[in-house]
């Protein structure tokens, strides 16, 4: 078994799980990518309002991809071999994990971050696709590396156990996986350039249903204008408060995944060498700060805290705001990396 003491895995606190989780595992075996880097390649970037899919009752509201997505496109892009394992029995998985521990290979895993002890009180929620990283146990206690945390955690194998196997929507079902090496040298450029290139394809996606994309955020602007008339002030306020806390605090929301999207195009300025990513960039920027408006007008909506002007017609304005800065954004990336 391995010390926890001893252990000489890197861990570096990030933004994000999935993102940050799979940089520091990367990072691990010598591929040196920031978190900002991760989240571009992978395709991270995205905007989804699903009023038939509920949550609590509620409907969904998605700033980023889909669980896992991140991981299988930059691992896909960067030539890294990730073996992935899913399992029915709770102990059998715990048994699989320890075999991979005991080998001293760090595992990632999927878990429902409202059964993990170490998680604050006032930061636990019933999310399924929180990201950690296990990195080694003594005994029944793991040594975690979580990616929004500043320091590795320690977590008792019951409590462990019981996080991959919450239920509810994105069951982790024990999934877990590992690296099992690398194809040869990364290409730095070409996965930017793949990553990109899917950003700008979902977010100016025109499929049928406008549920997407900035199709989506349209569509979304003019629902959330509806709400107060259509079911009344307390839905309304419901409506609003899931969707700002959707966007807030499940990872770090659609202001923040904007500004985390601005970092990498700056990245990508110097990889692909093109400075005009750099101009793109501050208008990311200055669209998370938009959107980061859009969050503070519908807190006070929802507080009865209102300002002379704080309505859902202003809301709506506000989004359609951001969904024209980004067509413009997205267009323009598309052309840049053609």
């Amino acid at each position: 078994m391995r010390d926890n003491e001893k252990n000489s895995f890197i861990h570096r606190q990030s933004a994000h799980c999935e993102s940050g989780g799979t940089s520091n595992i990367l990072l691990n075996y010598g591929v040196d990518v920031s978190e900002a880097l991760v989240f571009g390649i992978g395709a991270g970037l995205f905007f989804g309002f699903f009023p038939f899919i509920k949550m609590n009752g509620l409907p969904v509201v998605t700033f980023r991809n889909m669980p896992g997505r991140i991981l299988k496109n930059t691992s896909k892009r960067l030539g890294i071999k990730i073996e992935s394992y899913k399992f029915k029995n709770p102990e059998k998985s715990m048994d699989a994990l320890d075999i991979l521990l005991d080998k001293g290979i760090p595992v990632g895993l999927q878990a429902g971050c409202y059964w993990l002890p170490y998680f604050p009180d006032a930061l636990r929620f019933h999310f399924n696709a929180h990201t950690l990283i296990a990195i080694g146990r003594k005994g029944d206690e793991y040594l975690i590396s979580d990616p929004v945390f500043e320091e590795p955690v320690t977590c008792l194998r019951k409590d462990l156990m019981k996080a991959r196997f919450s239920e509810g929507p994105f069951s982790p079902k024990g999934k877990m996986y590992c690296i099992k090496g690398i194809k040869g040298q990364v290409d730095l450029p070409r996965a930017v350039t793949k990553g990109i290139r899917e950003t700008c394809w979902f977010m100016l996606a025109k499929n049928p249903i406008p549920l997407i994309g900035v199709r989506g955020i349209r569509y979304f602007a003019k629902r959330v204008q509806e709400w107060p008339e259509k079911y009344g002030k307390r839905r309304a306020s419901l409506l609003l408060g899931n969707a700002i806390r959707m966007q807030e605090e499940v990872g770090t929301g659609g202001g923040g995944f904007r500004l985390m999207y601005a970092a990498f195009l700056q990245e990508a300025a110097d990889i692909l060498n093109k400075k005009e990513l750099l101009d793109i960039s501050e208008r990311m920027t200055e669209t998370g700060d938009k959107w980061r408006e859009f969050a503070l007008l519908g807190a006070r909506i929802c507080k009865d805290r209102s300002l002379d002007g704080d309505n859902y017609d202003n809301l709506s304005n506000v989004l359609l705001d951001c969904a024209a800065k980004e067509y413009g954004i997205y267009n323009d990336l598309r052309e840049t990396v053609r």
